[in-house]
Order: C-alpha cells, then structure tokens, then sequence
C-alpha cells in the first residue's frame, strides 16, 4: 500500500506521485472502493485509480541507489538492434520491452535503438518513425523516473548518466 506523497510509476503514464487516498463510489459501481489521487509528475490532471485492482500496474519509483547502480551497469549493458520491414512487427516487439516497464528492459531498449540507428546512419538509411518514437517514450519514461529518484531535473538526467558513466571509466583506467 503506497502512502499520501509517494511518487509511483503507473502503467505508461509514468511517474505520478499519491495526492491522497480515498474511498468512492463512482456510478455504476455496486459498493465504494480504495482509490489512489495520482498526479502526474510530467503532465496535467488527476487520475482515480484502484488501490485493489492486481491488473493495474503500479510500483514505486526506484531507490537513487538502484538508478546509480543501473546507471554504473550501462557499460556492460548489451542493446542489440531489432530490424523489420513491417512497422507492425517493430512496434510489437518494442511494446513487449516497454511493458515490462523495467529500467533496466528499458535502458537495453534505448540502446538498441540507437544501436539500429547508428547503423542505419553508416549505411545512409533513413531512421524510423516508429523506431523514433519508441526511442523517445523510453527515453522520457527512464529520465522521468531517474529525476524523481536522483533528485535532479528531468532534463538533466542524460548530462548526470554520460558523467557518471565517464567517471566510472577514467576510475576503472
């Protein structure tokens, strides 16, 4: 049970912290239930949603310990690029990743991504607009919820990983 004040991840909304609690009863219910008052960090409005619904997902946001020591795993991390022709089958396959809704699944998807693209760019191709557009989602997901843990601005998330990741490589030389 998350409590007033907590910032959650909720589905693909992303991080939302708890304005409150409450018990209501919304028409065509037979009985009042537990509701979660989300806010949306990055967005605006207010959302009701179950406390007690299993197929809702909802976790807390990850621990700064955990997002430096995903962000310390990047280097090691593998992002293997997906290709398709069929623009249906890219997004299935970049759904099934974001679904998850792990950072870690989702750092590998970013990286995989710009490993595609980097490809592509070597070989003069044109990137996707599908592919795009999974790269940002994930991108914006990741740096919303690394904000929020790190306690820093959204937009400085990418400056604070290339720092961290440069300072574990000249302490690792």
């Amino acid at each position: 049970m998350f409590r007033k004040e907590d910032y959650v991840v909720y589905g693909d909304l992303g991080v939302c912290q708890v304005q409150d609690i409450v018990e209501r009863k919304f028409d065509g219910l037979d009985k009042a239930h537990l509701y979660y008052v989300l806010a949306p960090v990055y967005q605006d409005g207010v959302l009701y949603v179950p406390a007690d619904n299993p197929r809702i997902f909802l976790r807390a946001v990850i621990s700064a310990e955990e997002a430096n020591r995903l962000i310390d795993q990047i280097p090691t991390m593998e992002g293997k690029a997906f290709h398709s022709r069929s623009s249906q089958e890219l997004s299935a396959h970049y759904e099934e990743a974001m679904r998850t809704h792990s950072c870690a699944d989702l750092i590998r998807l970013t990286m995989s991504i710009h490993t595609k693209k980097r490809d592509l760019a070597s070989q003069k191709k044109k990137f996707g607009r599908v592919d795009e557009h999974f790269m940002k989602r994930a991108e914006d997901s990741l740096n919303g919820e690394f904000a929020i843990a790190l306690g820093i601005p959204r937009e400085e998330v990418p400056g604070y990983i290339s720092r961290r990741i440069a300072a574990l490589a000249l302490a690792k030389s």
